[in-house]
């Protein structure tokens, strides 16, 4: 499996973090079912993009790209995305970058016009079969400039003539840098041959980029690079497309110091991959809602698992129906992704399981403890294999409140010691029987959003 990763100019944002946890998940449900799987993401460290940040900041490219592919790590551990088997980068496959574009030379499909060398597309004659865009068409649209060099205004770059004070390799045609397109298709021949299994991106690479790559692999090799081609939908910002012109470009690291890593990665796989999604602050509070109470039912297993009781010997109906209903459950989960990756099913049957799981510890008031623990035996085991998968539900269920409520004390700029001493107050008034002075603390928290939750070994609270 071969993706597109980022260009090293800048952090990430909820963009890139839809195709990352996208194609992690079919990253670790592939190797569920058993599949050992190649999965290379390159990296673009070196672009036009890269120099006129290099150039503003008075500093070198490699230092430019170097600290953004470091603070895409960062994000993507964040977000509990895997690191991919392979991370190439565009700057150390020079050779096979130069290789490809001789070859393509040398069949006459390629030419060099004062330095640059551009693919000639009216020599592939199934140029637009991915994206479904017919020759005439595009050329018809196709803004022609009298000084291009280019034969053809489809014809695009392969190897760029380095400007005065850019950095370049040395190459047939002169000092210069790849074209974008190219990097990848060396990349992936590089790592995985001429033809591999899945190639994946984001919906915007469809055109020109992936259309590119196949033109300029089947050219050299004759073979298709890929057998199927993924592509995740587009992440809008409150229904409106995102873009830095808009300003609705939102970076990952200032999303998650709002709402718990999880949030975002649940909200990425509560849609099929290939739909768009809309990006909201509400969309992120329903996915935090969601997580907390799937976490909640983490939490009641917990607790109800802390003293290892023997499981009766007399097995009771209402025990294997349960079990029978999860397993069940864990089917339907592995089905749905089976079926295109289709995330959104999955998470239907984990959030069936959670009420499934609350029912039987707080409804279930006659099924003996020791039936239960065999119960919970086969959820926990069911919400490790989903955990697995899906990427969410990796924390200890303590560990995640106290994390989540760290970050909503911020974000909402509460005093931690306020609440406190409130909590003591109310402990107070409950104590000499002051029902009513403790119930107007109670709606003084509530308005605050601090929702308290009374045990026999105390109170504990959290922010909703």
């Amino acid at each position: 499996m071969y993706v597109c990763g980022i260009t090293a100019y800048d952090v990430c944002h909820v963009g890139h973090a839809r195709a990352a946890v996208v194609f992690d998940v079919v990253y670790r449900h592939l190797r569920s079912r058993g599949y050992k799987v190649t999965y290379v993401k390159n990296y673009t460290d070196i672009d036009d993009k890269i120099i006129d940040r290099a150039n503003a900041e008075g500093t070198g490219f490699a230092e430019i790209a170097e600290r953004y592919i470091r603070l895409h790590d960062e994000d993507m551990a964040a977000l509990n995305v895997l690191p991919p088997t392979i991370t190439p980068k565009a700057t150390e496959h020079m050779a096979d970058m130069i290789s490809m574009i001789s070859a393509l030379e040398a069949k006459g499909i390629a030419y060099p016009v004062d330095g640059d060398v551009f693919f000639a597309v009216n020599h592939f004659p199934v140029y637009g079969g991915l994206s479904g865009r017919l020759l005439d068409d595009m050329l018809a649209g196709a803004r022609v400039d009298v000084n291009d060099k280019k034969k053809n205004p489809l014809d695009f770059v392969l190897w760029k003539k380095s400007k005065k004070d850019e950095p370049f390799w040395e190459s047939p045609w002169g000092q210069g840098r790849p074209g974008w397109h190219i990097e990848c298709s060396a990349m992936s021949r590089r790592y995985l041959g001429d033809t591999f299994d899945i190639h994946g991106g984001g919906e915007d690479l469809v055109f020109p980029h992936h259309e590119n790559e196949i033109a300029q692999t089947q050219a050299v090799t004759g073979k298709s690079p890929a057998n199927y081609w993924m592509h995740n939908g587009f992440v809008k910002i409150n229904a409106e497309k995102m873009s830095k012109s808009l300003g609705n470009v939102f970076p990952v690291r200032e999303i998650v110091r709002q709402y718990h890593p999880e949030a975002l990665r649940l909200f990425m796989l509560q849609s099929h991959y290939r739909s768009p999604v809309d990006y909201s602050d509400t969309s992120l509070t329903e996915a935090r809602a969601a997580l907390t109470r799937c976490y909640a039912a983490l939490k009641l297993m917990k607790d109800a698992r802390g003293a290892a009781i023997e499981a009766a010997a007399t097995p009771l109906p209402a025990r294997f129906s349960y079990i029978r209903k999860i397993n069940e459950l864990n089917d339907r989960f592995d089905a749905a992704l089976d079926d295109d990756f289709n995330t959104a099913q999955a998470l239907g049957c984990v959030f069936e399981a959670a009420r499934m799981i609350n029912n039987l510890l707080t409804a279930e008031k006659k099924m003996p403890v020791s039936e239960k623990q065999c119960v919970l035996e086969t959820a926990f085991s069911i919400f490790e294999h989903f955990s697995d998968v899906l990427g969410v539900f990796q924390s200890d269920p303590d560990v995640f409140f106290d994390a989540d409520r760290e970050i909503e004390v911020k974000k909402r700029g509460l005093d931690e010691e306020k609440i406190a001493h409130l909590i003591a107050q109310r402990q107070a008034a409950r104590a000499d029987k002051d029902w009513s002075r403790a119930d107007d603390i109670r709606k003084e928290l509530d308005v605050m959003g601090v929702v308290l939750k009374d045990s026999p070994v105390g109170t504990t609270w959290s922010v909703e």
